[in-house]
């Protein structure tokens, strides 16, 4: 909108948006402006001698309500009658309801035509450039046809000012782009390329956006441009090396003289070979070295603008050195801009080095979102597609990932690719980091919605996804982002794929229950680890064979081919053997050493469970859709069995992890993927058949202590050979509890009755939310719990080694946050923490302090309940 100042007088304006802003509700809003609506409905029906200034404060409300989100349908004629006007201020309003509002189609483009027509040849400037600018907003073909001849002599006159030649120049552009058919410079031509050299800065930048338009197309036509650009050029070279940008004074950007200007310039020579004349080469070829040299010079300012410009240009200049046009490329090569230059156009390559030699994901995670800030625009699809693989794939890191994302989305500038990562890993994982206020819900979704407007549309949409995934994480946002999905922006999008999705989701988000919103809702699942897709894309690029990834030295480090290792979590592929090995892994995880005592087997055929690959992978019991169906089981008279003596040792093991395999024997594998959320978890169990014979009669059951709630999904009865299939377990905190839900599995083999017996691993750490603290809270907090009951603590000796990282993994692993920089002792480990149950919420802080000189640690745990400070103790002290 215009500025209103005291001179326009529009107080009526200013009163109306005042209650606009005042409007308590959208009903309010509505109604509000139904009313003014009305009123000027009115006025321009009934009041036939409506002077301009009324014209033009009517007009600018309907422009403004517009802007709200409303149709108008009406006020295009009275928009069109102050174009008519001798005041700045009404004509101004008029052009400007006239590029927002009218379509290119309307009818009214030939009065609007007419009143350009007149503006153009008063050869007043403000009013011609205000219909310049209306010219290039609207674009259409018909006012193509009536001024894609005028204009060109506008701005080749003699006697046309500046600021109208600049208009034109970038006018003409904009009628060329979209009607080129229409723009024969012809004649002008010679007089349009001689613009270069021009007085004044912003003529001479506009029209070289127009020449290197033109000259793509007409390369032959505009070749006497080169020489001009080159002299040019050479002009803010000298300004450049002599500091002396008097002349650029105006164009001066952090001390770099106009460095737009100069960037413009060498994209228009990039459409031509390298001169022929050796007076005009040499003096681009000293061009080019001078920003060489001033590139590796020490900054004139630490600003990040600073080197954003010097960058720029230098870039611009080693695309002028390309091989294909210059077959030399000078030693100044070597200057660490220039090595940028070529680290950016091997981004694929680093990527998939960061993949093959990671430490850790932590630092993969670091590795590739450093890559996105730094190079985005180089960062192709596979490579943020393959860090959110990664991050599906891995608990582990999951919260570590969602903190990075969300730190590195509050920078002021942030690529469009950050997005696309920060916008599902916040919309799967954000209630990881929800517990700090600093990264609350609300938090999260403004700060991802701040990027919505500066997005192309199909981070729009992935966006949407994350905020309808918001409503089943946070409840609390449902009516924050209900109200975006609502709006006229989003509901009445000319883009179908944006309105399809805030129409859907706006209608789940209402009548779904907490239940269905849930399960169509819930995390992704884990994506089938096959050949990395940034290695793919690199494979496509260099053959189907082995990729070798070559390094600064040019030599070759390592062989990536599709079997190679990629972090350790690769299936395992089918097996041929004819009979069952006790070492077979279904999953590719082995935590557990097979039990032996069961029957042999005959063949067996083994695949992986998270593979969609392999034969019978899929059991009867799954239908189509993917969900298990709920068949009655086939009960057995047999009473349970006890749980298996191993039990507690099996359930040890995941206390600080949510995969792996279960429990195996000869006959059937078990693995399991957990995730938990506030007081409720989810549970997928996945039983492998490792013979080659049915098992008939498939029964489980899961029986829970008091304080637990389960929702088990049934299987079909028969698990054919070599088959596995998944079972879904919901279960509910209700509140702190000691012993662990009972899984019994029950089947026969041979006729032969199995019957067995182990707990699940479900303690009560799953239901911890992690929780970030500062130094003083964390100490403030630790002495409010100092009641002897409220504590609990053990010394005991390092069974499995003290190394740093696997001590931040475990503690990861437990569910809390692990604070840094809190404990004065930088050896020591605090992580907080809230248990979620139904019935409370309980807080707990952690101290972990290593002697590393004795291999012993004191585990001190302080939280608001004293059965729940043992517990926790208890476990955590087993995992060390």
């Amino acid at each position: 909108m215009p500025a209103v100042s005291k001179g326009d007088g529009m107080r009526g304006l200013a009163v109306f948006i005042s209650d606009i802003r005042n409007c308590k509700s959208k009903e309010a809003e509505i109604k509000r402006i139904n009313k003014e609506l009305a009123n000027i409905r009115s006025k321009f029906k009934g009041d036939k001698a409506l002077d301009g200034y009324s014209k033009k404060k009517y007009v600018c409300k309907l422009l403004f309500i517009f802007l709200l989100g409303h149709d108008i349908d009406f006020g295009h004629m009275e928009a069109v009658n102050l174009l008519s006007s001798n005041k700045y201020t009404e004509k101004q309003i008029g052009y400007l309801f006239i590029s927002v509002l009218v379509n290119s189609n309307s009818e009214l483009i030939r009065l609007i035509n007419n009143a350009i027509k007149n503006d153009l040849s008063s050869r007043n400037p403000t009013f011609m450039c205000l219909a310049l600018h209306c010219i290039a907003n609207v674009g259409s073909r018909e006012m193509a046809e009536a001024f894609a001849g005028e204009i060109p002599r506008i701005l080749v006159a003699g006697d046309t000012m500046d600021s109208v030649k600049q208009s034109a120049a970038l006018c003409l552009l904009r009628l060329y782009k979209a009607s080129p058919d229409l723009v024969l410079m012809g004649e002008w031509t010679s007089r349009v390329v001689h613009l270069l050299n021009d007085q004044h800065m912003g003529v001479v930048t506009a029209a070289i956006s127009l020449i290197t338009c033109l000259s793509s197309k007409n390369p032959d036509e505009f070749k006497t441009c080169v020489s001009l650009a080159v002299s040019r050029l050479s002009r803010v070279c000298v300004c450049i090396v002599s500091s002396a940008s008097t002349d650029l004074q105006d164009y001066t950007y952090y001390f770099v003289p106009a460095p737009w200007l100069s960037c413009k310039l060498l994209r228009l020579l990039q459409c031509y070979p390298p001169p022929e004349d050796g007076a005009v080469k040499g003096r681009l070829v000293e061009c080019l070295e001078t920003i060489l040299n001033k590139a590796q010079e020490p900054p004139k300012s630490k600003k990040v603008q600073h080197s954003n410009a010097k960058n720029a240009i230098l870039f611009e200049g080693r695309n002028n050195f390309q091989i294909s046009k210059w077959g030399h490329w000078p030693t100044k090569f070597g200057n660490p801009w220039c090595n940028l230059c070529s680290f950016l156009s091997q981004v694929l390559k680093v990527a998939i080095l960061a993949e093959k030699y990671a430490v850790d994901y932590s630092w993969y995670v670091d590795t590739i979102l450093n890559l996105i800030r730094i190079a985005g625009d180089y960062v192709s699809e596979e490579v943020w597609y393959r860090v959110i693989q990664i991050v599906i794939n891995r608990d582990d890191v999951q919260g570590y990932a969602a903190k990075t994302v969300f730190e590195a989305l509050q920078a002021p500038a942030c690529h469009e690719n950050m997005v696309k990562v920060g916008g599902y890993i916040l919309g799967e994982f954000g209630n990881l980091i929800a517990g700090d206020p600093r990264s609350s819900p609300l938090v999260q979704f403004n700060l991802l919605h701040s990027k919505f407007h500066l997005c192309s549309v199909p981070t729009r949409a992935l966006l949407l996804s994350a905020y309808i995934k918001f409503i089943n994480l946070f409840p609390e946002t449902k009516a924050t982002i209900q109200e975006v999905l609502r709006s006229d922006s989003q509901i009445r999008n000319s883009d179908v794929e944006l309105q399809q999705r805030a129409v859907e989701y706006l209608k789940l988000s209402s009548i779904a229950s907490t239940d269905v919103l849930a399960t169509v809702l819930e995390e992704m699942p884990p994506f089938p680890e096959r050949e990395s897709s940034i290695l793919a894309k690199l494979k496509k690029k260099k053959g189907p064979g082995a990729v070798s990834v070559e390094l600064e030295d040019g030599k070759e480090r390592g062989e990536l081919n599709g079997g190679g290792d990629r972090g350790g979590d690769a299936a395992i592929a089918a097996s041929n053997a004819s009979t069952p090995s006790p070492s077979a892994d279904l999953l590719g995880l082995r935590s557990a050493a097979p039990v032996s005592g069961a029957a042999p087997s005959a063949g067996s055929l083994l695949v992986d469970v998270f593979s969609e690959a392999g034969p019978a992978a899929t059991s009867a019991g799954v239908n189509d859709d993917g969900f298990l169906s709920s068949a009655p089981p086939t009960a057995a008279s047999e009473d349970p069995a006890p749980p298996l003596p191993e039990s507690d040792e099996l359930l040890n093991k995941f206390v600080c992890k949510n995969n792996g395999v279960l429990f195996e024997n000869q006959l059937l594998q078990i693995g399991i993927k957990s995730e938990y959320r506030q007081n409720l978890g989810r549970m997928y169990l996945f039983y492998g058949n490792k013979t080659s014979v049915q098992f008939v009669s498939f029964n489980t059951t899961v029986s829970c202590p008091g304080e637990l709630q389960s929702h088990i999904l049934q299987l079909e009865p028969l698990v054919e050979g070599g088959a596995q299939v998944q079972q879904v377990i919901n279960i509910e905190c209700l509140t702190d509890f000691i012993d662990a839900p009972l899984l019994n599995i029950k089947f026969r083999y041979g006729g032969a009755l199995q019957n067995i017996s182990l707990k699940l691993p479900v303690t009560i750490n799953k239901f911890f939310q992690p929780t970030e603290m500062a130094a003083a809270d964390f100490f403030q907090r630790w002495k409010q719990l100092s009641q002897p009951q409220q504590e609990a603590q053990k010394i005991f000796k390092a069974s499995h080694g003290m190394d740093t990282e696997v001590l931040k993994a475990k503690l990861l692993g437990l569910g809390t946050a692990l604070l840094e920089n809190v404990d004065p002792n930088p050896e020591n480990y605090v992580c907080a923490g809230v248990i979620q149950t139904k019935a409370q919420q309980v807080g707990c802080l952690l101290r972990l302090e290593p002697n590393a000189q004795a291999q012993m640690y004191r585990l001190t745990l302080r939280s608001s309940k004293d059965t729940v400070s043992q517990r926790v103790c208890d476990l955590l002290a087993e995992q060390f």
